[in-house]
């Protein structure tokens, strides 16, 4: 039989099997048939005679693989720590097994969506691999959501059930009651105390309690692979970089090949020891959560992040690696000398979002740090680019060091390829360092869309490539360096801020007649929301009760933390002109 034959005849059965299994899960029909009909027509070529496919040489990729490996390779080294609380690789396959289980016991199949509310706790860890164990598709949410926006989440992502860590129960219940007062079908809830002895007062049978609920499943449960490599694995929601985030849509073949990746980015090697200051729910933890496991290393949870609890993990645990926001670094150089200790090593550490000022790189390196910088967005499962450094530029002075540092640099190794492009004509742009263009992605690491909105999928992959709405220049080297975003993102403590949906709550304000949110540099956040404000006539409003407004109807880290009376600069056509708006925040200085 013609090879070409077989491959459509087998791509074609796969479709239709992607969708019988998951009959009832529309919100994901639309991504994968499409997939596979507009981008995965095989080429044309004849294949050697005896040359087959089979269970034997083909085995979808999926990170499950990854703790299946360490549970025999390192099943007596240290999996998880934190507090008191210590697994091996062994205990914890054992343990996701059983979760797996406990989860197919209440009812989860395949293609239904599992939520977590959670910090960076075992219970976070364990269901990265429990969920795809039960077939099942994680969704992590931002622990920083209040409970409209996850009442909003829940309802879009059709949850069937959210795991709730004891601090976040009041959010979780505020969220339930909204949806309650629209006549949604409420996912069932399974609370994450501090310890079995601590479940709070308010706590009823309605629910199930984690340690409880884990012990019902089954040791021998049969884990439900995914039937192809484009099984969703995962829904992580953008940051709110429009006024409506978006449901970012993960694959195990993209999983794998990040988490693969990604350890290579922060060159890891056997059994490393990683300190969690990333949150595990921000693109699962930058893919890192599988791809420790991967290595057989072993995670310290840090339910709160602060300097001396940094310190004293490394000190305690002898810490290798570790992640964050350029705030983090920013926390550790000015945090006070009692809460510092000498490191044992070196730390290698990883920061995206913004580049850290050149000061503060210079100050990790003193205390004993060596800081890299990557650079991705959730569509690209987190990490996408590296700034590799070169053994040449050692010698150079450090603010040139520094500035080298600071671009985003070359795709990763899951990538396919980075580039910057001119948005209409998708023509590169010369590597002058002055021509801006677009960065775009293509590549396996790249999103499988975006959940229910086929439309947006379509325009983030118009002409062949992701567009990530980035805006950046190319050096003669090859690197890549943002110079600005599109949509006018605030980037503040590592998470995006959409300036739209600042601007809509101060447009609800009785006293407002025209507002403008823009970026104001900060030392602390890197950058903080500075909002342009002109108020209606006979309105007397001062800057302390615009911020409070602000807090009262969002997240107070999307809140402007300086208002400027004043009118707002605007084109003939009536456009504001943001960029006159940066230029008078830059002007105000940093705050402090």
């Amino acid at each position: 039989m013609n090879m070409n034959r077989v491959i459509k005849s087998s791509l074609m059965s796969l479709t239709r099997r992607f969708i019988n299994i998951h009959g009832g899960a529309n919100r994901f029909r639309p991504i994968w048939t499409r997939q596979f009909s507009d981008n995965l027509e095989p080429e044309q070529w004849e294949s050697p005679e005896g040359v087959v496919r089979r269970g034997t040489n083909y085995v979808p990729l999926s990170p499950i693989s990854f703790l299946e490996r360490s549970a025999k390779v390192y099943r007596d080294g240290t999996s998880i720590v934190y507090g008191s609380v210590k697994y091996t690789w062994k205990e914890t396959h054992q343990r996701c097994v059983k979760l797996a289980s406990a989860l197919s016991q209440l009812g989860i199949s395949r293609g239904d969506v599992v939520a977590t509310l959670a910090p960076n706790i075992p219970a976070m860890h364990e269901l990265h691999f429990a969920v795809p164990m039960a077939g099942a598709v994680l969704c992590t949410f931002n622990a920083r959501h209040d409970s409209a926006m996850l009442s909003i989440l829940l309802k879009h992502s059709e949850a069937k059930i959210i795991f709730v860590d004891y601090q976040f129960l009041g959010i979780a219940r505020g969220a339930l009651d909204l949806l309650t007062s629209t006549g949604t079908k409420l996912p069932s809830l399974v609370l994450v105390p501090e310890s079995t002895d601590s479940l709070p007062l308010s706590f009823t049978s309605e629910a199930y309690e984690y340690e409880k609920f884990l012990a019902t499943g089954r040791a021998d449960f049969d884990i439900r692979r995914p039937k192809s490599e484009w099984d969703p694995i995962s829904v992580n929601y953008t940051s709110g970089t429009t006024s409506r985030p978006k449901g970012v849509v993960y694959n195990h073949r993209g999983a794998y090949l990040n988490s693969l990746a990604t350890v290579l980015l922060h060159e890891m090697r056997s059994m490393p020891v990683y300190l969690w200051t990333v949150p595990m729910f921000h693109c699962n933890g930058w893919c890192l959560i599988w791809g420790v496991a991967a290595l057989g290393g072993t995670n310290i949870c840090l339910r709160r992040v602060s300097p001396k609890g940094i310190f004293e993990s490394i000190d305690l645990h002898k810490v290798t690696h570790m992640g964050g926001a350029p705030t983090v670094l920013n926390m550790i150089v000015n945090s006070p000398a009692s809460d510092q200790k000498p490191l044992p090593h070196k730390v290698e550490v990883m920061t995206g979002g913004s580049p850290p000022p050149p000061q503060i790189i210079f100050k990790m390196e003193e205390l004993g740090f060596t800081v890299s910088h990557l650079y991705g967005l959730t569509e690209t499962y987190g990490p996408g680019t590296s700034c590799v450094w070169k053994p040449e530029w050692d010698c150079l002075p450090l603010d040139e060091r520094s500035r080298l540092k600071a671009r985003q640099g070359v795709q990763h190794l899951g990538l396919e390829e980075v580039d910057v492009k001119d948005p209409v004509t998708m023509n590169s742009i010369p590597a002058d360092r002055k021509t801006v263009g677009e960065v775009m992605f293509r590549g396996n690491t790249v999103m499988s869309g975006y959940l229910k909105d086929p439309g947006a999928t379509e325009e983030a992959f118009k002409g062949g490539w992701f567009r990530s709405g980035d805006l950046g220049v190319k050096h003669s080297d090859g690197y890549i360096e943002l110079k600005d975003r599109s949509k006018d993102i605030i980037i503040s403590g590592g998470e995006n801020i959409s300036s739209v949906e600042v601007e809509t709550v101060l447009h609800g304000h009785p006293g407002v007649l025209e507002a403008a949110v823009v970026a104001r540099p900060d030392n602390h956040w890197g950058q903080t929301p500075c909002a342009f404000v002109k108020l209606k006539e006979g309105f007397n409003v001062d800057a302390q009760e615009m911020i409070k407004f602000c807090r009262d109807h969002l997240p107070h880290y999307m809140a402007p933390r300086t208002v400027i009376f004043d009118d707002i600069p605007r084109t003939s056509t009536g456009k504001v002109q943001k960029f006159l708006l940066r230029e008078r925040a830059k002007a105000l200085g940093s705050l402090f």
